[in-house]
């Protein structure tokens, strides 16, 4: 089955280094992971494995071998597939436009902890296990911040850009 790895967190700002040869080589070697590519420096290992918890076993992997704790999430191509066919905001710019990937599914409750008034110009919706932000203010302005995100959805939140979702919606075939 093809599927994604997102990484949170990985090489940026010299923090949590991680080369993406040695990433496909422990996802190849080391876990048995066929057709291993990455996409982009950020952490996205697009491969094929039948792994039933993929996310978990490669953060074991990670942590043995690079000595981090990275959290990973990870999505079929079919829920990628899902991902771009849902986007409710068609129309908005796609550097502005972002998604995060949940690591659990939100209940009501927790959505309704998200405050829509916090960053004026931005607007978000939650649809499962996704979160769709239009930056429509600007990405270095928002206050829709990772740490306050994961605190309200009481979940843990990596994000990309649209473009880096079509982009992997391709190498997923």
């Amino acid at each position: 089955m093809r599927q994604v790895a997102l990484l949170r967190g990985i090489n940026v700002g010299g923090n949590n280094i991680i080369p993406m040869k040695q990433l496909v080589e422990l996802c190849q070697k080391k876990l048995g992971w066929e057709d291993v590519q990455t996409y982009i420096q950020s952490g996205n290992v697009v491969f094929t494995s039948d792994e039933a918890r993929p996310a978990e076993v490669l953060r074991a992997a990670i942590a043995k071998r690079f000595k981090l704790d990275i959290p990973v999430v990870t999505r079929t191509a079919k829920a990628l597939d899902t991902v771009v066919k849902g986007n409710p905001f068609p129309g908005a710019d796609p550097k502005l436009l972002h998604v995060g990937f949940l690591s659990t599914t939100p209940t009501a409750t927790q959505v309704a902890r998200l405050d829509p008034e916090r960053s004026p110009g931005d607007e978000f919706r939650v649809v499962g296990s996704h979160l769709y932000v239009n930056y429509a203010g600007g990405v270095a302005k928002t206050k829709l911040t990772p740490q306050y995100l994961d605190s309200r959805l009481e979940t843990m939140c990596t994000a990309r850009n649209w473009r880096t979702v079509l982009t992997l919606q391709e190498l997923l075939g």
